[in-house]
């Protein structure tokens, strides 16, 4: 079994965010993988050892990403491919697919694993659109996988009712949800052979594709704008006879607040 699996950096979301004219400020921001993706890692390492699959993984951006996959080699992945070309600069989740469609036919891999969603955009959309342009079936939020045997694989997903078993015919598209598994730390060990393992590099000309067809198409979403969150007043607390509160509480909600 051949597996890809798809990472992408984003600014750390455990720091403080600064936004001017509608921008992210970018200096003193600090980049870490993706957590949902870095469970896309985990999981495909650990098919890796248990079922003797073959792992690749592909980044698409510049050459500040090879910390990153160098991470990845650490916990495990065997391979590395980072897309790098001038005409992603302004790439959204249908032109990131189309390219890791052109990446997924030219190593005619078996499965393809990737994070539920970015940090940075929310927008959960990747996967499921690369999966409609390979034709293969597709499960999103995906928390368990089991290789049943070359062809086929059943995965556990969270759905609206509880958990759903779906049994996948190869090859297929999973996207994982952080809850399943726990990514290991790389070891010492693993950190050291890591630096000396080579990055695959490509442009899209490499790929096998041009920029008339990636550049050339027209983005379905666009961020317009960042905003600073507005900032909630301080509640009201209120001590004394039930009954009193009760009645100020509903004069409250009725006049000040009117959504009574």
């Amino acid at each position: 079994m051949k597996i890809l699996t798809t990472v992408k950096k984003v600014v750390d979301v455990e720091l403080t965010m600064h936004v001017e004219d509608g921008a992210i400020v970018e200096d003193g921001l600090q980049y870490v993988i993706n957590a949902w993706d870095e469970s896309a890692v985990e999981a495909s390492v650990q098919l890796k050892e248990n079922n003797g699959a073959e792992t690749t993984l592909v980044s698409i951006g510049g050459g500040d990403n090879t910390d990153m996959i160098r991470r990845c080699y650490a916990m495990g992945i065997e391979n590395g491919i980072n897309i790098d070309d001038p005409a992603l600069a302004k790439a959204d989740s249908s032109i990131f697919a189309k390219v890791l469609q052109k990446v997924y036919e030219k190593g005619d891999y078996d499965l393809v694993i990737t994070g539920k969603q970015a940090q940075d955009t929310d927008s959960g959309q990747t996967g499921i659109i690369l999966a409609e342009y390979l034709g293969v079936p597709c499960v999103s939020n995906v928390i368990a996988i089991e290789v049943m045997d070359d062809q086929h694989i059943k995965v556990s997903r969270v759905g609206d009712a509880g958990t759903e078993i779906v049994e996948l015919e190869l090859p297929a598209v999973v996207t994982v949800d952080v809850s399943i598994n726990e990514p290991r730390l790389p070891q010492m060990r693993g950190i050291m052979m890591a630096k000396k393992k080579a990055i695959d590099v490509m442009d899209l000309a490499a790929l096998g594709t041009s920029n008339d067809e990636v550049e050339g198409a027209i983005p379905k979403s666009e961020i317009v704008e960042f905003m600073v969150s507005k900032t909630r007043k301080a509640g009201q607390k209120f001590e004394g006879d039930a009954a009193e509160i009760t009645a100020k509480v509903v004069d409250l909600l009725a006049n000040e607040a009117k959504i009574l």
